[in-house]
């Protein structure tokens, strides 16, 4: 069995957006490769002391071809379905955040949940927060035990 396969059901078939009040989700890809690397690289701090960021691994500094290169590897993952990322734009286009899914590694949950939103949004991430881990456990995503801190245990 793929890892994709034991990820998601063969049949699943993944979200390509998501609305939130006056933001909506897309899948992350190089498109968004400037207003995401501007919307990261101003908020390093803010983004490690977001709740599932507790490694320190990232943020870390990087070029913006690297960047591109990252979004390219989230894209590819996302058709793959072995990852599902995507970025949050606010009404103007503009990336605001971004929301990884991936496979859980802890043997207990079937899905690692991340999101992010940049320090000058700070005030929306509660909210966005509570809307993300609605839909990863609406029938929109096959997930029985999402990990989501500090929203789904």
């Amino acid at each position: 069995m793929s890892a994709s396969a034991s990820f998601v059901p063969a049949d699943f078939d993944p979200p390509t957006g998501f609305a939130a009040g006056d933001v909506r989700f897309e899948p992350l890809g190089p498109q968004h490769n400037e207003r995401d690397y501007a919307a990261w690289t101003s908020s390093m701090e803010h983004i490690r002391s977001s709740p599932g960021f507790p490694d320190g691994n990232w943020p870390r500094e990087m070029s913006l071809d690297e960047n591109r290169a990252d979004l390219e590897r989230h894209a590819r993952d996302f058709l793959d379905r072995k990852g599902f990322t995507f970025t949050v734009l606010d009404s103007s286009d503009d990336v605001i955040g971004c929301l990884y899914v991936y496979p859980a590694r802890d043997g207990v949950h079937d899905a690692n949940v991340q999101s992010w939103v940049r320090e000058s949004e700070a005030a929306r991430d509660d909210a966005l927060r509570r809307a993300i881990a609605d839909w990863l456990t609406s029938d929109a995503w096959p997930f029985e035990r999402p990990l989501y801190a500090p929203l789904l245990p």
